[in-house]
């Protein structure tokens, strides 16, 4: 192998799968009421989830916490009891019901941030590889031209893929009119290939 070059190839994909983190939390005088009260309070959560047209497998407890808050050590305040769950939203337009819905669950409920996801980004990074392999086959073929030297076979192939970070889809006017208060933008999707070549 006379030959490595590195290839990079990028696609937008729109995120259609949204990941809520959600929960309950209380504080109680003892940690036996805490307890009792986070899991009622997490089980008025699912039922609210389920009305809202949420699956049951959509829904995956993330979290079950209960412990001691200290006024002054060794003193205790109060018990803090949470339960966490992470919920998959496989339909955007549903998405400010279902985060309405948690939060009319009561003053126990905890928004702790969403993550946007595409489902099924095979053909996406179908894209993007060959994106990638066309641009390490450019820089091989212009260094074979740069040398002197014709150009070989491909004798090795290694990639990597990353998923970037969310970047701006919709325009302000038309988060307003459609009422969506918020919104999925785009992902990057990357992958990078590195290609051995023979010279000929």
């Amino acid at each position: 192998m006379d030959i490595t070059v590195v290839g990079e190839g990028a696609v937008l994909a729109a995120p259609d799968v949204l990941r809520l983190h959600a929960g309950v939390e209380v504080r109680r005088a003892s940690a036996a009421e805490s307890f009792t009260a986070v899991r009622s309070a997490a089980a008025r959560l699912a039922e609210a989830l389920a009305r809202a047209g949420i699956a049951a497998e959509d829904v995956r407890t993330v979290e079950l916490s209960l412990g001691p808050e200290y006024e002054a050590y060794p003193k205790v305040g109060a018990y803090r009891a949470a339960q966490g769950v992470e919920v998959i939203v496989r339909d955007l337009t549903r998405a400010d019901h279902v985060i309405d819905t948690v939060a009319g669950v009561g003053e126990e409920a905890r928004l702790n941030g969403v993550a946007f996801e595409v489902s099924d980004p095979s053909g996406f990074l179908r894209e993007a590889r060959a994106r990638a392999f066309r641009d390490a086959a450019a820089k091989a073929a212009h260094y074979a031209e740069l040398a002197g030297r014709p150009l070989g076979r491909v004798v090795s192939v290694s990639e990597e893929i990353k998923g970037g970070g969310p970047q701006p889809l919709r325009l302000a006017a038309a988060a307003a009119e459609s009422g969506a208060s918020i919104s999925p933008g785009r992902q990057t999707l990357t992958v990078t290939v590195q290609l051995g070549y023979d010279f000929a």
